[in-house]
């Protein structure tokens, strides 16, 4: 008898709650597909980092549990108080409090059971396009081939199992402490509007756009930020999102007992009720939601701008096949020749010096100047702090300018299938990031450059792709003529390889092995001639740079933190959207009365289909509107703070309006069919 109720109220439940069932199943498909990445094998494998993509993965499942319990939790709760009135008849007829929350117990696990079953399903299709996708960005090739891990498996179901009996552990223990009377009452506990202060709680929607917008003017002017205004700034936030929902419920409330001009125009006033009364009664909630629909449009702007910054500038980052680095200036790269005759197909080697002349004119005027080094190299009046820069471990630039020969650079710039230069005796040129040179301008007249002791003249700029992350000088390179070159001093030697085809997996590893003992390199590095440059967010400094085995590993590196946002985000959206459609198709019913009556005074079907929409919408809207405000604030200044960091040159809206264009695709989905579902409850008691 027991189980043949709790399969009938199962199919009213999943008929009620397809939303919920769905997501649930979408979750589990989401985190079968995800922990594919975790434990794959063949992942593993194929990169050295691999940990990374465990490691991530790993955070973003943790925060996915936390929100997923969350949801279950509501979702429990929620039925359980929507059915309280038929618990409260089963007391009625003589059933005992623990069997009822058993049989309560046994159709959530029943139901949470098939929205697994069918994630499982879902998640071996959504697997191999994951699996697509990610070969793809890594650029390797994926033969179709469904991986059935049971680490995967197992994990997948631990993680749903438990958040389910948690869930259920906590609606047990309601159970004991309920009786007829809660039970009879529970239903109606939403309904309840308590008025008061409306007056003054209608402030705190002012305030809250108040608050937000100085937010977006301290963001992007304000620049000593520290600890304490981030928390400031953190806390209101936080504030804002709850508080008004209770200033929009207020307000709304005043702008109706004023008995404005607007409220008694068509509908107005019943869709202003209705609106009021279920931003009270959720205020809580609907903050919540907010938040989350603020976390996964920030998640996913982050997402897009490592993605275009993988698209745009991975492959500038090492525009020569094998670029070898050596602190010994007399270095011959015998061994590493040898090496790469053996491993591959050849088609030119070009060794060359890099020389210093014991200035730092350069050094000095892009270490006080560039904002990209948050300003720590300078003193108050804007000379370099030479003290400071010599203790730093950053070694973002070499001891002293890094110049190079104009023969050297112009085979180099062949290689590379660029025209050569041409510079005269008394000339010189910069080849400076464009990165650099976009923030700094013409320098050049703050600079005295001379060769063989004359002074030269500037001859201009070069930006293409060179190597400058500390092979070619960090950042910039001074080319002078041979002559000025030549009474120099060699600082550090360089191999540039041209090479037929690809070249093969794990051959920087062992042109890492080849490197001198420990001694040698603790004496090149006492030459100061070892660098980086001023890139942010992703930065190489190896010895050694292969080409295609750096951008296979960087782009691995880069969807470890692509692919857990997008995870993260994705979940966090689909919650959201499931409590708010979940709450106003469970209300239909409510509703149906309501549209009944002015069914009977004359509203046609038709007016009573824009009633819903229009409600639905402004139901749907209020959260999404707030979302977008905090995130598109925030992604906005995000985008721009990382094009200046990386050199990627995109406006930095873009990233949010992509993902505000995801975000509202999912969101259209989930209106579109709370909006069928509840129009279709509505009408079915029109009959």
């Amino acid at each position: 008898m027991m189980n043949k109720l709790a399969f009938r109220n199962v199919r009213r439940s999943a008929k009620d709650y397809l939303i919920y069932f769905m997501t649930m199943a979408v979750v589990t498909a989401l985190m079968f597909s995800f922990n594919t990445l975790l434990f794959s094998e063949d992942v593993q494998n194929l990169f050295q980092v691999a940990g990374v993509m465990a490691a991530m993965v790993g955070i973003a499942t943790f925060f996915v549990v936390l929100i997923v319990a969350w949801l279950i939790n509501y979702m429990v709760r929620f039925i359980l108080q929507k059915r309280s009135r038929e618990f409260s008849i089963y007391l009625l007829v003589g059933m005992k409090k623990r069997e009822i929350a058993r049989l309560y117990i046994r159709e959530n696990l029943l139901l949470g059971a098939g929205a697994f079953g069918a994630g499982m399903g879902l998640g071996a299709l959504l697997q191999q396009i994951l699996l697509s996708v990610f070969y793809s960005m890594v650029q390797m090739d994926y033969h179709l081939r469904l991986e059935f891990n049971s680490y995967c498996v197992l994990m997948t179901a631990a993680c749903y199992g438990g958040c389910y009996l948690l869930a259920l552990f906590r609606c047990r223990r309601r159970f004991r402490k309920m009786n007829i009377h809660d039970l009879m009452a529970s239903e109606k506990r939403n309904e309840e509007i308590r008025e008061s202060h409306e007056k003054t709680r209608r402030m705190l929607l002012p305030l809250s756009i108040l608050f937000l917008l100085i937010f977006g003017i301290f963001l992007f002017c304000w620049k000593d930020w520290n600890t304490g205004v981030l928390l400031f700034f953190l806390t209101g936030l936080v504030l804002s999102i709850y508080l008004c929902y209770m200033g929009i419920s207020a307000w709304i409330f005043c702008y109706v007992k004023d008995k404005k001009s607007g409220v008694y125009r068509g509908d107005v006033l019943f869709l202003l009720r209705q609106f009021s009364s279920k931003v009270k009664t959720m205020s809580f909630t609907m903050g919540t939601l907010t938040a989350l629909f603020t976390l996964a449009l920030l998640g996913s702007s982050v997402a897009f701008m490592f993605n275009h910054f993988q698209n745009q500038m991975l492959n500038s980052k090492f525009p020569f096949d094998v670029q070898l680095y050596s602190e010994q200036a007399d270095d011959d790269f015998q061994r590493e020749i040898q090496l790469l005759k053996k491993e591959t197909k050849v088609k030119e080697l070009y060794t060359y010096s890099i020389y210093e002349n014991g200035t730092r004119q350069v050094n000095a005027w892009l270490y006080s100047h560039l904002k990209a080094l948050g300003g720590d190299y300078h003193k108050a009046d804007g000379t370099p702090d030479w003290e400071g820069i010599e203790q730093t471990v950053d070694s973002v630039y070499c001891e002293y300018d890094t110049y190079m020969k104009l023969s050297d650079y112009n085979r180099l710039r062949q290689m590379l299938g660029l025209s050569k230069i041409e510079l005269e005796e008394n000339q010189y040129a910069i080849h400076l990031k464009e990165r650099v040179l976009k923030e700094t301008g013409d320098f050049s007249k703050s600079l005295n450059i001379k060769g063989n002791g004359r002074a030269l003249s500037f001859a201009g700029y070069h930006t293409e792709s060179f190597s400058q992350d500390g092979h070619n000088g960090g950042d910039y390179v001074i080319v002078v003529p041979d002559a000025a070159a030549e009474a120099m001093r060699p600082y550090y030697a360089e191999l540039a390889a041209d090479i037929k085809g690809e070249a093969p997996q794990g051959l920087q590893d062992r042109l890492d092995s080849l490197d001198p003992d420990e001694d040698e390199d603790e004496e090149g590095e006492d030459l100061g001639n070892f660098c980086c440059g001023s890139d942010s967010i992703l930065v190489f400094s190896a010895d050694n740079l292969v080409r295609d085995n750096l951008i296979l590993e960087s782009k691995y590196m880069l969807c470890s933190i692509i692919f857990p946002l997008f995870y993260v985000g994705l979940v966090f959206l689909c919650v959201a959207l499931t409590v708010l459609s979940v709450q106003q198709l469970s209300d239909s019913a409510k509703y149906g009365f309501r549209y009944r009556v002015l069914s009977r005074m004359g509203c046609s079907r038709q007016k009573i289909s824009r009633m819903i929409l229009k409600q639905l919408l402004g139901y749907y809207m209020c959260p999404a509107l707030m979302a977008l405000t905090i995130s598109g604030i925030i992604s906005v200044y995000t985008g721009g703070r990382f094009n200046f960091y990386t050199g990627v040159s995109a406006p930095g809206a873009v990233y949010f309006l992509l993902s505000a264009a995801l975000f509202f695709g999912i969101y259209a989905a989930y209106f579109i069919l709370t909006y069928v579902g509840f129009k279709r409850n509505v009408f079915s008691t029109l009959q």
